[in-house]
């Protein structure tokens, strides 16, 4: 069957807060220069929101300036401001309260809001729309097209109806090729486009490479008693032991609390499960007591960018650019970065209407970059470029000393004080081998508090066709046994967050990988972390994967 193609002038790959901010900001701009400008958006997952997941506490500041009145339009769902703000130092029974005043100004979370960044995405979507974007969710945009002189030139999504052998099914329908004059690649953390295109036109050369943790995060409605809108509480510490991260608990509407963990993917134990810390997370005294008499009703695991500004990659190529979490704008220390993403989305938005005003097709946006030198992202992104990197480098309590001296060194504008920038290395590489490290004991889940990954997954409705290409793809299919279990204990089977790798066969001595794909919630963790980066995370059939209510 021949494939359908359709022209646009721009092509914004993934509808997520940079996606739908590049989108909105063209059409504004065509409005305001009464022009006319095609735009479309496609997205992966089987509505707007459905891979989407964050905490999320949201800096407005970006929104402020693409919807000035947000704030008076009843059905925009960002309705709950942070009212009060908690940092503890977690023990294993006790906690350490920071006062307020200690901690930098950046921390502060004053004038932020709480909420669901999947409900924002969907209202943006509505809003977009409402502009005349075209909006086209359950496609998978699987190919970058290029023209006969290497220009990015659109990109195709992937062929429905493929059995796993790769056989047309009668249900078969091929991609549809869309063709843009630039293309906007706003597929969050990792890529797999994105990831092309970084090696095809050596984005990455030069700068460190991007670092990332696990996100983990589920949502609980709990007993009105034990509910306190608009409170915020992260934590350090207990359960992790020298390695970064934390949890956050945030008190939205409707006595729900989201409640997460992250881990950061540069720990060296490869015995170490980031779900089961995230579990055991939750029974720390002070954490069960919120949770006690409440009833999880969703949960999700999701990559997030953690380079920060020094892992910030050569952003344009002809025909198009890398937005938001493709390229990685995450304010680590903040825990936030949908305002960075919102905001890179519009100035890549308003480089590429400035050259179609110009007459000018597929050549690069060059002013794009220099549009965010400019810009708050910038900013704020160079200011704590050395806090994440300072948790490796000195160690969980020097780093985070470090982190926040440096912090208000930057706040009293002393930050020339602090004119180096720490490095990072690639997480995968981090990974140690099994017999240097001693095995972590996780309590079993009691079912109430603390659950298994199975039950866990069947709440993120994830759902795949099973007779379909498995998108988690063997580079070797023995490397899995031969060097990840042999040597390393297979963590695959411990970092991914659902299940979708398991040895089997090793009481046996016949061991051998078994993949559930159908498990997969897109976390893109296995292609990040995978020791032997033999692990290629592919899109599977559009509409497949999570479908997150209120993430």
């Amino acid at each position: 069957m021949e494939r359908e193609a359709m022209d646009f002038d721009v092509v914004i790959v993934g509808a997520g807060p940079a996606g739908l901010a590049a989108a909105i900001r063209l059409k504004q701009l065509a409005t305001e220069g009464r022009r006319e400008i095609s735009v479309c958006v496609i997205e992966k997952g089987s509505e707007v929101g459905a891979h989407i997941l964050s905490g999320a506490v949201v800096d407005p500041v970006a929104l402020d300036e693409l919807i000035p009145d947000w704030r008076t339009r009843e059905d925009c769902p960002l309705k709950t401001p942070v009212t009060s703000n908690h940092h503890w130092w977690l023990t294993e029974k006790g906690k350490i309260s920071f006062p307020h005043f200690l901690l930098p100004p950046m921390m502060s979370n004053r004038g932020c809001y709480t909420g669901s960044l999947g409900n924002l995405c969907r209202w943006l979507a509505g809003e977009a729309e409402n502009l005349g974007v075209e909006v086209y969710p359950g496609f998978a945009a699987a190919e970058v097209l290029f023209d006969d002189k290497g220009r990015v030139a659109g990109v195709a999504t992937g062929d429905m109806g493929l059995s796993r052998r790769g056989e047309q099914k009668a249900t078969y329908q091929p991609g549809i090729a869309l063709r843009a004059k630039y293309t906007l690649f706003a597929e969050g953390v990792r890529g797999s486009l994105s990831k092309l295109l970084m090696k095809r036109y050596a984005l990455r050369e030069g700068v460190a490479p991007q670092t990332y943790g696990i996100g983990l995060k589920e949502l609980w409605d709990v007993p009105p008693e034990k509910h306190r809108e608009g409170t915020v509480i992260h934590t350090q510490g207990w359960p992790l032991d020298g390695v970064a991260g934390g949890g956050f608990i945030y008190h939205q509407e409707n006595n729900q609390i989201a409640i997460g963990f992250v881990v950061a993917l540069d720990y060296e134990n490869p015995h170490l499960s980031p779900f089961d810390e995230f579990q055991r997370f939750k029974t720390h005294p002070a954490i069960w007591e919120m949770l006690e008499g409440g009833r999880r009703v969703a949960y999700g695991a999701r990559a997030i960018n953690e380079g920060g500004f020094q892992s910030i990659p050569k952003l344009t190529f002809p025909g198009g650019a890398l937005i938001g979490c493709s390229a990685g704008f995450v304010n680590v220390p903040r825990i936030k970065g949908s305002h960075n993403a919102m905001k890179t989305g519009m100035l890549a938005a308003e480089t590429a209407f400035a050259a179609l005003a110009e007459g000018r097709a597929g050549d690069e946006l060059a002013d794009y970059p220099e549009r965010l030198k400019k810009s708050f992202v910038w900013k704020e992104l160079r200011q704590v470029r050395n806090i994440r990197p300072a948790l490796h480098k000195f160690g969980i309590l020097g780093g985070t000393l470090y982190g926040g001296i440096d912090m208000w060194l930057h706040a009293l504008g002393l930050g020339f004080l602090v004119p180096w920038t720490i490095g990072h290395r690639e997480d995968h590489a981090a990974t140690g081998r099994a017999a240097e490290f001693p095995k972590i004991e996780y309590p079993k889940p009691d079912g109430k508090i603390s659950f298994d990954k199975l039950s866990s997954v069947f709440l993120s409705n994830t759902n795949h066709e099973e007779d379909q290409p498995i998108h988690l793809q063997l580079k070797d299919p023995d490397v899995p046994v031969r060097v990840n279990w042999k040597e390393y204990a297979a963590p695959e089977e411990r970092f991914c967050p659902a299940g979708v790798y398991e040895i089997l066969g090793k009481d046996e001595g016949e061991p051998r990988l078994q993949i559930n794909a159908q498990n997969c919630v897109h976390c893109k963790t296995c292609d990040i972390k995978d020791v032997t980066q033999n692990i290629n995370w592919v899109v599977p059939e559009g509409g497949g994967g999570p479908n997150y209510p209120n993430m």
